[in-house]
């Protein structure tokens, strides 16, 4: 009996979780009474190219009804069909099938993490110049042992940050995977948070031209005047009259406290305001901010705690060092401290029917150290 050339073979669609960032696994099936010898398997990226613009094509054969092609580029569509062949001849081409590869990991915004007692929020980019289909949030208890593996992992986040609920007191590593249909990614490089206060970066964004924010986002530095070219523009985001700059608070509710250390003879302003807060005004000269302010001048100490322009007439005798600064959402209060006696200054009752932030202003030449993500001393919780 003449032999006779197999029938096109069916090419599979792709299964789930098949794909690597550089591969992906292709299946086919025949007609079980074909005789097959190899089939030559071809794909190609696909590619929006203009009409009969030529794309670059690769084979390769195999004897197998499956084939594992490598070296590919991650989160791309590729386009595969197959032609079964034997003595009498190639078969007709399967109809052509589109795979995708799994995406790059993600890169995780270390800098911008910001974190509480009892959440995080986390960013990232995405790793990946085509769109990817959802995120996954990965998060392991330092102190639990290696072979525990990941003890919670939060899908199907669609953009490139999560709010994630944790549990006061923990240090986490956290890890990021990007998925489409061929599956996941790799884990991102992994981040550490602590649970153990409030953590928050400066931002920049807001950050008056004549202050500076220290390498590690620490420390806000005001050198001597500097002479601008020009003046700043008014700016919703940037302080152009005071010289301020805020922090990126979690937009969690509950208590958040950190600390400034500050020089006796510096002229500073340390306190809170909403987002939108004037940047043409001072701190606390509105009713958008509360602030604690000191002015040194002729070896005297002027303390005031500002909310539209308006102070109490309290007397300080020590001057702090180091200022603790207790936000209570639960009980719309702020409250200041002197860290080193456990010392209680001032606290404010306020309206905060939105989420406030962290603001810092230097009037003079010098620095203040931010010291955040610490327990809340004792002496803070009676207030």
């Amino acid at each position: 009996m003449k032999a006779t050339a197999p029938s096109a073979p069916v090419i599979n669609p792709q299964a789930p979780n098949s794909a690597t960032g550089s591969s992906v696994r292709v299946c086919w099936s025949l007609y079980s009474d074909d005789t097959v010898e190899s089939y030559w398997l071809s794909y190609r990226p696909v590619q929006d190219s203009p009409p009969g613009k030529d794309q670059e094509e690769f084979t390769v054969t195999v004897k197998e009804t499956y084939c594992s092609v490598t070296n590919l580029e991650p989160n791309t569509q590729y386009e595969f069909w197959v032609i079964a062949k034997n003595r009498a001849g190639p078969s007709p081409s399967s109809e052509h099938a589109v795979y995708m590869t799994a995406p790059s990991p993600p890169v995780i915004k270390t800098e911008a993490i910001r974190s509480c007692e009892e959440a995080v929020l986390i960013c990232w980019e995405s790793g990946n110049l085509n769109p990817v289909d959802s995120y996954t949030v990965e998060l392991t208890q330092v102190e639990m042992p290696a072979t525990s593996g990941v003890t919670e992992s939060v899908v199907g986040i669609p953009t490139c940050e999560s709010l994630i609920q944790l549990q006061p007191g923990q240090s986490y590593t956290i890890c990021v995977r990007a998925l489409n249909v061929g599956g996941p990614s790799a884990r991102s490089e992994p981040a550490t948070v602590c649970t153990t206060g409030s953590y928050f970066p400066l931002n920049k964004a807001t950050c008056h031209p004549w202050l500076n924010i220290s390498e590690d986002g620490f420390m806000v530095i005001r050198s001597e005047r500097k002479s601008l070219t020009r003046e700043p523009l008014p700016s919703q985001t940037q302080f152009t009259r005071c010289v301020a700059v805020m922090g990126n608070l979690i937009p969690v509710r509950g208590r958040h406290y950190w600390e400034v250390e500050v020089d006796e003879c510096l002229d500073y302003t340390v306190g809170v305001a909403f987002e939108d807060v004037p940047k043409q005004e001072d701190l606390g000269a509105n009713g958008l901010s509360w602030c604690m302010k000191h002015t040194f001048a002729a070896s005297r100490h002027k303390y005031e705690f500002l909310h539209n322009r308006t102070t109490p007439d309290i007397r300080i005798t020590v001057p702090p060092k180091k200022i603790g600064i207790l936000l209570d959402y639960e009980n719309s209060k702020l409250s200041f401290f002197n860290v080193d006696i456990a010392q209680h200054l001032y606290t404010f009752s306020c309206q905060l029917h939105r989420f406030v932030h962290p603001c810092f202003s230097l009037e003079k030449p010098g620095y203040l150290k931010i010291c955040n993500g610490i327990s809340m001393p004792m002496h803070a919780t009676f207030y």
